[in-house]
């Protein structure tokens, strides 16, 4: 990695912040506080801007709406952007600086009580602003699951439409090979390690992972979390004992979470690093790759690789020695889509969300997205009742619990520093621990 000196270290993060105030100024300047009106859909004409972080399964779903609501609208016409992950921050906050775009994906998410003010996210500061319209009175908002709606609530109101659920701290695995080399689904650490090591010695790599996209490798770190600390409440606690500093990043049972990715990294693919994550679902398919980390959103993807080749299925990555905390899937309430209140067709905004939450339409996009769906009574596939054991108890994963710090160094963002660890940087799980203890440290 590049080393940053806490000098620039500092510059950049002025730099950001300057960045981010003008935007929300700038927002809150052109939208000022417009109520959404389910009658204002009655005619939908013109351009309608979406912007998507880019994702093949949701990519394919959201086109297949887009094109039923093209059929209903003739006169409107839109104009679908994906952005890759990587990229989402900068171009969500320069498109929203522009004012066009219309229809995006937002996350606005309240922040605990124990983190200071100036740590919250640029969704909840645009939220705050005025940038998205508020949905709490909308019809179509009685379309999703109660529950689910519930959780999604910014300072009492709704600002977002859910997509679906997600869950991915495991892996697909193919079972034929496991057969043919008589393994089982393991339930400990102990176990899939034995069970990686036998596949490493028939020749076969155990797990593809996507390095050179970097967060794709983050799935190992959210397994490793979710298995040391397999409750919600257990990673709560720990968010709130780190803010608090009454632990350590580089305390054993955190640094052993970096000993569990450090030895995933050593059972990927050769020259994982270099590899996009477009490209680990055809290794899985061509039998180079025995597993391979990923989320349940992208089981579309995997299943048109594979193409019936041989079968497939999905388990927790066991990281700890106990069973039981080896039983849930770490998950999230997939991306929101929201609508501004700067739009230039706020009209066609309001029609899609309320075309994008009747059944018969979202039922268009589960179907490639494979999400888990976010309303009642559109039933389940195959693939998710093979994993239902294991998703009876719903548990955010720690990317979704963990609140990071504007004031710390970027070393410290998730704060277990799987970056870091070679080959994707160039430290041992110890000195990675170390490195981003201190630019926790910095935040306070």
């Amino acid at each position: 990695m590049n080393a940053i000196t806490p000098k620039r270290r500092a510059a950049t993060r002025g730099a950001m912040a300057l960045a981010v105030a003008g935007t929300l100024v700038a927002l809150a300047g052109c939208a000022g506080a417009t109520p959404a009106s389910s009658g204002s859909t009655d005619k939908v004409s013109g351009t309608l801007n979406i912007l998507v972080p880019s994702a093949a399964g949701s990519d394919a779903g959201f086109k297949a709406v887009n094109a039923a609501f093209e059929k209903k609208y003739p006169d409107a016409k839109i104009v679908f952007t994906t952005v890759p992950t990587n990229n989402w921050a900068s171009v969500e906050s320069s498109r929203l600086s522009a004012g066009n775009v219309d229809v995006l994906v937002a996350s606005p998410i309240a922040t605990p009580a124990y983190v200071p003010a100036g740590s919250e996210s640029f969704d909840a500061k645009a939220a705050d602003a005025g940038t998205f319209v508020d949905l709490s009175n909308e019809s179509f908002m009685k379309n999703w699951t109660p529950t689910v709606i519930d959780a999604l609530k910014y300072k009492g109101k709704d600002y977002s439409v859910p997509t679906g659920l997600s869950y991915y701290t495991g892996v697909f695995y193919n079972k034929d090979l496991f057969a043919k080399q008589g393994l089982q689904v393991p339930t400990t650490w102990t176990e899939f390690v034995a069970l990686a090591d036998k596949l490493k010695a028939a020749g076969v790599a155990p797990l593809g992972i996507g390095g050179k996209d970097s967060w794709p490798a983050g799935l190992a770190m959210l397994a490793a979390v979710q298995g040391a600390y397999p409750g919600q409440s257990d990673k709560a606690d720990l968010a709130e004992q780190l803010w608090k500093q009454k632990a350590k990043l580089t305390d054993p049972k955190l640094v052993d979470v970096l000993k569990k990715v450090d030895a995933m990294y050593g059972y990927a693919e050769p020259n994982f690093a270099g590899v996009a994550y477009s490209d680990v679902p055809s290794l899985f398919a061509n039998g180079a790759v025995a597993m391979t980390p990923d989320g349940t959103w992208n089981q579309t993807t995997i299943d048109a690789a594979v193409a019936g080749k041989f079968s497939y299925g999905y388990f927790p990555i066991p990281t700890s020695d106990k069973a039981a905390d080896n039983a849930t899937l770490g998950g999230k309430v997939e991306i929101r889509l929201s609508a501004t209140t700067n739009s230039k067709n706020k009209a066609a905004a309001l029609a899609y969300l309320e075309f994008f939450s009747q059944p018969e339409n979202y039922k268009l996009f589960i179907a490639d997205a494979g999400f888990a769906p976010a309303q009642a009574g559109l039933g389940s596939t195959p693939f998710l009742d093979s994993i239902k054991d294991y998703t009876k108890s719903f548990s955010l994963a720690w990317d979704n619990i963990w609140t990071p710090s504007a004031n710390a160094g970027p070393a410290a963002k998730f704060p277990f520093n799987y970056v870091g660890v070679a080959p994707l940087g160039t430290d041992t799980p110890e000195k990675a621990a170390d490195v981003s203890q201190k630019d926790w440290s910095a935040a306070f």
